[in-house]
């Protein structure tokens, strides 16, 4: 009996922990900030909703700044946006070079740039407008994010990359010296054992 009610117990949290990975988790994550001439760069932007069941009329805009000089005028053009449940393209010169990237519960509202030139350097606005829909009432939520892009001609090195490289190989010089040490002590150790064994032989 007390089996019984192990396994049950066990099947149980199985399940739970099926169900609780199986549910999407959204973590706000900032967007790449460096992109690299001629290859896609995806231009992330997270909204996270608090309560996943309530409906939301979801309107999403893109909007691009350049690097504006002091004493500049504003200088901001409507990109890209997503109203009506569908992605739309907008006329002007980012026509045809972006793409939707974002997912299905519009918790994501990515976009992607196709092939990155230099002029794509400058500020991206992602703008999200949410209005859930409660039965007397329709309460609203404006998000704005920010991202400053760079374009450069190469990748440049990760350094969280190249410090855990040079992390690796420290470790790896301090485990073989240690595993030496090791080897020579227990040589030593195995040597002084036969010699005593022969002492007391003779």
């Amino acid at each position: 009996m007390l089996t019984q009610t192990r396994v049950h117990l066990q099947t149980l949290v199985l399940l739970i922990l099926v169900v609780h990975l199986s549910q999407q988790v959204c973590v706000d994550v900032p967007s790449a900030t460096e992109a690299v001439l001629g290859k896609p760069m995806k231009l992330t932007c997270i909204s996270c909703l608090k309560r996943e069941e309530i409906k939301a009329k979801t309107r999403v805009d893109w909007y691009y700044m350049p690097y504006k000089e002091k004493d500049m005028p504003l200088d901001r053009t409507h990109i890209y946006k997503y109203e009506d449940d569908s992605a739309q393209e907008v006329d002007g010169p980012y026509k045809g070079r972006l793409t939707w990237n974002g997912s299905q519960d519009l918790q994501d509202v990515s976009i992607q740039i196709i092939n990155v030139t230099y002029n794509d350097s400058g500020v991206y606005e992602c703008h999200v407008y949410r209005e859930f829909e409660f039965d007397f009432f329709t309460p609203s939520v404006f998000l704005i994010k920010d991202i400053k892009l760079k374009v450069k001609e190469q990748a440049s090195r990760d350094t969280t990359a190249l410090y855990s490289e040079i992390m690796m190989y420290v470790l790896l010089v301090f485990l073989t010296f240690w595993l030496l040490v090791e080897m020579v002590y227990c040589y030593r150790k195995i040597s002084k054992s036969d010699e005593q064994a022969q002492d007391t032989a003779y």
